[in-house]
């Protein structure tokens, strides 16, 4: 008898053993994608997380939701607010969307608003290092917002290492700021030893000069019969972008547009990226 159990529990632990291996999406193969270094990236503006639908209300939690359900490994956030009487006094967004997703928060504040700070925000499941908030050039005279580019340095296992870089630029009719943004941001992250992802807001359509300039240093997740991001019912046009340099550096797995209408003005863009 004893022998006899002693088999059946060899025969079980092997049956355990082989589906463990067989199902697809299981922690067995999360961990192979890791060895691959194969990485989920979601581009996310959050219209300060306030649903369009509900004025006036901040509905965190759906943000959360959203990025959770996408199981992702690194968002860029736009339009995130910090102690904001809009938002509310208490509420750091970025840190708050970090806690209810298990990633940790960079927030790069943009300006003052509201008794508080605006801006973009990096989230990440992944260590960060040498985080900066540079400021983007306005033209004085437009009277436009003044926004910023957001960069961290990623800690992959085994010490690979990749900068994040996330931004908002300006939403003005004119592309004045934007023309000036993309150049600052070209040359900030020209200077970059490693290679770079960069994601966000950019109010430019896919055909507009200002990506024409993205394009020329960066290769886009997606560059043909993309889905579009905006506005969050019914879209019709692509502004959120997800990019990598040098190009020799990434293989684009995956690209979507999440089919989300509920908690901002924008779908979130995601991308899976394979970093060589």
């Amino acid at each position: 008898m004893k022998t006899f159990h002693v088999i059946f529990l060899v025969l079980v632990c092997l049956v355990f053993s082989c589906s463990r291996k067989a199902i697809p999406g299981s922690d067995v193969s999360k961990q192979s994608d890791r060895k691959e270094n194969v990485l989920l990236f979601l581009s996310y503006n959050i219209h300060h997380a306030n649903p369009p639908s509900k004025p006036g209300i901040i509905d965190v939690d759906a943000i959360a939701n959203v990025i959770n359900q996408q199981k992702v490994d690194i968002v860029a956030l736009q339009e995130v607010d910090v102690n904001t009487s809009r938002s509310g006094v208490s509420l750091n967004e970025a840190e708050e969307i970090a806690r209810l997703t298990g990633m940790t928060a960079f927030f790069a504040k943009a300006i003052d608003y509201a008794g508080g700070e605006y801006g973009v925000a990096i989230l990440s499941k992944f260590p960060m290092e040498n985080k900066k908030n540079t400021a983007l050039p306005t033209d004085d005279a437009t009277k436009g917002e003044h926004r910023t580019l957001a960069t961290a340095t990623i800690v992959l296992p085994g010490n690979k290492k990749f900068v994040f870089a996330c931004t908002h630029l300006d939403a003005q009719h004119e592309d004045v700021n934007r023309q000036l943004q993309i150049k600052k941001i070209l040359e900030v992250l020209k200077e970059e030893e490693l290679p770079v992802v960069i994601a966000g807001d950019f109010n430019a359509l896919p055909n507009s000069d200002v990506i024409k300039q993205l394009d020329s240093d960066f290769t886009r997740s997606c560059v043909s019969n993309c889905p579009f991001t905006i506005p969050e019912t019914s879209p019709n046009r692509t502004i959120d972008y997800i990019a990598f340099a040098p190009a020799t550096k990434f293989t684009v797995v995956s690209h979507t547009v999440v089919d989300e209408s509920y908690a901002s003005d924008h779908r979130p863009v995601k991308a899976q990226l394979q970093i060589q």
